[in-house]
C-alpha cells in the first residue's frame, strides 16, 4: 500500500494526473457506462446522448490514462474498462459518495 512506502514525487506527480482524468463528468459517465458493457463509440454516444465526436475526445483522454482499452471488432472499436483496478476506483467512489 502506499502509505507503507516512500511515494516518488513522479509517482505523485503520475497519481496526480490520473485522478485529473476522473475530474470530468463527462468520462465519468462514460466509465461508469462502461462499468456497465462494452460499447462501440456510437451505441456509447447514443447511450449517453452525445455526439461522437465528443465521446471519441474523451476516450483519447481515458485510453491515455490507461482506464479503457479497445479491440477491433469489424469496422468497429469496442471500448471497455482496462481492468479491475479501474472497476474497483469507480465503485469506492461511489461508496464514499453514498455515505
Amino acid at each position: 500500500m502506499a502509505e507503507n512506502r516512500n511515494v516518488k514525487e513522479d509517482e505523485l506527480y503520475d497519481l496526480a494526473e490520473l485522478f485529473k482524468a476522473f475530474g470530468d463528468s463527462t468520462r465519468i459517465r462514460i466509465l461508469f457506462a462502461l462499468f456497465e458493457k462494452d460499447y462501440a463509440v456510437n451505441d456509447l454516444a447514443e447511450h449517453l446522448n452525445m455526439t461522437q465526436s465528443a465521446i471519441s475526445h474523451q476516450l483519447k483522454i481515458l485510453k491515455r490514462f490507461k482506464l479503457v482499452g479497445n479491440s477491433r471488432e469489424g469496422k468497429s472499436r469496442i471500448y471497455f474498462l482496462a481492468d479491475d483496478h479501474v472497476r474497483t476506483i469507480i465503485s469506492m467512489g461511489i461508496e464514499h459518495i453514498e455515505e
